[in-house]
């Protein structure tokens, strides 16, 4: 994105920088280059220091894949919504670059499985730029109706076959690594019969020994799999062993001479499935998995919504993502849930703030018109790389700031009555002030000064 040039001005504003904000130049005579931890103003002055040191990113193209449709409706409090809201989420997918998408379980039966042939035919008829795939167990009865729904509509649909791959998992299910072995040796020569992608999957192998990880692994790469999925179903890994197992299966698919990717599958049951994804990426998987909003089993699934932001703001991905907002609304409308008020982002209260210190700062920035500083003076996440803006609100933390900006802002006039009689209220009030109460109490204040 280029800005307009603009003349130098002289400041003694501190240091300015802001990860993956476009560089903002002064025409000016040549200087010496600042150094690559500060990013120039458009004043030519450097605003923001950044201590963190995400370098530029992995070397490998990596991508993404979506989760919602299948694994995110395994969580206990959400509805399983109509395909048309699915179809909408589908296309939401697209905008913002999202490689691959799980449409579904269909060895369920029933409505999942229509469901699944629906997508199917909407990504087939309008030639969506988006990878499909869909969850099996390692059972041929579970990957048949895969094989149908290929047939019928004529479009890959490759399947992700999941096995449990742990030794508590094992114990618990009186299973031997021969069964899992046997499970996966049938499903897998179905699947390469079928013509179907296959896509191996370990359940819980962040927990899982080396030595069963490697025959799982080995076997399906020997039939052929276009890629390994490796799994922290339980939300048991930290960074470190996020890292550690990536470089094990990496090394096994180098001994066995494969092209297969590798692709990562967190959860959030410890809170680490943002940062466990980042470390993945940098370990050099092929995707990444999530849901939107993190809806899932338990504690969920890694929230790609949040994903994206981070990679976005660390500069590793261009991703265009003004309608990552819809799409988090997408999710929660058709899914019935409520984005909470204090979610990242996305939340109501986000940008949004009524306390007087904070507020005049991003009041004085917006009226040097400057929206670029009023985005970052007091928030670390820019609103405007995501289709958002900054609010100004009015409470009992308020300053009369506040008050004179929320009439600016909307183009009313204002008099000294209604702002101090606005303010008052607010002072007495123990939350923010909705717009229908400051309009209230605006018009309130004039018909009594007109009376007066």
């Amino acid at each position: 994105m280029k800005t307009p040039k603009r003349s130098m001005k002289s400041s003694k504003k501190p240091a300015r920088k802001v990860a993956n904000a476009p560089r903002r130049r002064a025409a000016a005579a040549p200087r010496t280059p600042l150094p690559s931890h500060l990013v120039p103003s458009k004043e030519g002055a450097d605003l923001i220091h950044d201590w963190n040191a995400d370098g530029a990113g992995p070397r490998q193209p990596f991508g993404f894949v979506d989760e919602t449709l299948r694994d995110g409706l395994q969580c206990p409090s959400v509805t399983d919504p109509p395909v048309e809201k699915k179809i909408d989420i589908l296309r939401l997918m697209v905008a913002l670059g999202i490689d691959a998408v799980d449409i579904g379980l269909p060895g369920a039966g029933g409505v999942v499985n229509q469901h699944v042939e629906q997508l199917l035919r909407v990504i087939r008829d309008e030639r969506l730029p988006i990878e499909p795939n869909c969850a099996a167990r390692t059972v041929v009865r579970d990957i048949a109706p895969v094989a149908e729904i290929q047939q019928r509509v004529g479009h890959r649909l490759a399947v992700s076959m999941f096995i449990g791959s742990s030794a508590i998992r094992q114990y618990a299910e009186d299973w031997t690594l021969d069964k899992l072995l046997k499970a996966s040796e049938d499903a897998l020569a179905f699947a390469r019969k079928e013509g179907i992608p296959i896509l191996y999957v370990t359940e819980d192998t962040t927990r899982a020994r080396p030595e069963t990880i490697e025959k799982l692994y080995g076997l399906a790469l020997d039939y052929g799999a276009e890629r390994l999925i490796v799994c922290d179903t339980c939300g048991h890994v930290t960074p470190s062993g996020v890292k550690k197992l990536i470089a094990f299966v990496q090394r096994l698919v180098k001994r066995k001479k494969s092209k297969a990717k590798i692709e990562w599958h967190g959860h959030m049951d410890r809170g680490l499935g943002v940062v466990n994804s980042i470390a993945a990426i940098e370990a050099g998987v092929d995707r990444v998995h999530g849901c939107g909003l993190g809806i899932g089993e338990r504690a969920g699934n890694t929230p790609l919504d949040l994903l994206l932001v981070n990679l976005k703001l660390m500069g590793w991905i261009r991703n265009d993502l003004s309608r990552l907002g819809d799409y988090c609304r997408a999710v929660a409308a058709a899914v019935d849930v409520q984005i909470p008020y204090n979610y990242p982002v996305f939340g109501k209260d986000a940008f949004e703030t009524g306390t007087g210190v904070h507020a005049s700062a991003v009041i004085k920035a917006l009226k040097k018109g400057d929206a670029w500083l009023a985005n970052r003076v007091y928030s670390g996440v820019p609103s405007d790389l995501f289709g958002l803006s900054q609010k100004i609100a009015i409470g009992p933390m308020s300053g009369k700031s506040n008050v004179e900006f929320w009439f600016e802002q909307r183009g009313l006039p204002r008099t000294d009555a209604q702002v101090d009689a606005i303010l008052a209220h607010a002072k007495g009030s123990r939350k923010l002030l909705t717009d229908g109460e400051v309009e209230a109490l605006a018009r309130a204040a004039s018909t009594a000064s007109s009376i007066a």
